[in-house]
């Protein structure tokens, strides 16, 4: 039977209280997840020898478990996330969160105590009968979290995840029907934690081919973890700034066309501007105006018309 999601809520709130007192509240987010995840793949892939992550000797979950109250359990946990980094090409993907960090995690015995109970906590999730494919197991996990933890720490929600209920509206707003081909392609420029574009991909009946950018390194990273869980895993993320260095471009150095874009942009982005060539841009974006010197909103909407093939956007101008 598949887990229910107040179980899981209530479980992960626990854990996350054994966090509490060593980091701010917005970095909770990147040991829980790890945790969930690495819980999550050894229960479904594990003995799997067609599963889309190969989960190695020594880099299971199981061996996270066998730690419990070794005084090196923190070590040894960021070598076991590291064994199955490196067998599936996820290094610097799901080995962000570091479980030997003295000053977060408390030193001796008060981090192996902390390590053992989070561990103890996660091994009692039965994730093994949950599908990930049309249920955002880590994505609606990870707004769960951020929705608790946004007051604590200060930071907008809104910069790490896009609600369920406005990723549905915009995939009708964009265009996607039951016509819409697995092949054609959706581009987020500020893919977050991957929900939005994950959402949207599910409007369409077989999905869709996934591309975003993220400059967030332990975003990105969630955002590559979520489409894993998700069944995208030949899903295009890159890390970097999309406004000062777009990393999709076609050969001829222009920006790549997508069929559809979304996008939830960091609200009035102040600093849009650095690095960004902006009376001469290489990318012609803003050939409809320049955008105010300290509001990005702008720019981001003239960097998403930018990447959306032309067809499509006469198409949009001439419906409306």
């Amino acid at each position: 039977m598949a887990i229910k999601k107040t179980k899981l809520y209530r479980s992960l709130w626990a854990s996350c209280d054994e966090l509490r007192g060593g980091m701010d509240a917005s970095q909770y987010k990147d040991y829980v997840l790890t945790l969930l995840f690495m819980k999550y793949v050894s229960d479904k892939y594990a003995n799997d020898p067609y599963g889309m992550i190969v989960v190695p000797e020594g880099g299971s979950f199981r061996d996270m478990v066998k730690l419990k109250g070794e005084k090196e359990i923190g070590d040894k946990i960021n070598k076991i996330i590291g064994n199955l980094a490196e067998e599936n090409g996820l290094k610097g993907v799901i080995d962000v969160a570091d479980f030997n960090d003295e000053e977060r995690l408390g030193r001796g015995k008060e981090m192996v105590d902390r390590l053992s109970n989070l561990v103890a906590i996660v091994d009692g999730l039965d994730l093994s009968a949950n599908r990930a494919d049309g249920d955002d197991l880590l994505g609606d996990t990870y707004e769960y979290l951020m929705r608790h933890f946004a007051a604590e720490s200060g930071k907008s929600k809104g910069q790490f995840y896009t609600p369920a209920e406005v990723s549905r509206i915009l995939a009708k707003v964009v265009g996607i029907t039951s016509e819409t081909r697995q092949d054609q392609t959706v581009y987020d420029p500020t893919c977050g934690s991957g929900s939005l574009l994950l959402k949207v991909a599910d409007e369409a009946p077989r999905g869709l081919t996934i591309y975003g950018q993220e400059m967030d390194n332990s975003t990105w990273a969630l955002a590559r973890m979520n489409m894993f869980m998700h069944g995208y895993p030949s899903h295009e993320i890159w890390k970097s700034n999309t406004l000062a260095d777009p990393y999709w471009k076609q050969s001829d150095g222009s920006l790549k066309p997508f069929d559809f874009a979304v996008a939830n942009p960091p609200f009035s982005y102040k600093s849009w501007s650095n690095g960004v060539k902006v009376s001469d841009d290489p990318f012609q974006r803003f050939e409809y105006g320049t955008p105010p010197d300290k509001n990005g909103d702008y720019a981001f909407l003239l960097h998403i018309l930018k990447s959306v093939h032309r067809r499509n956007y006469n198409a949009r101008l001439h419906c409306s």
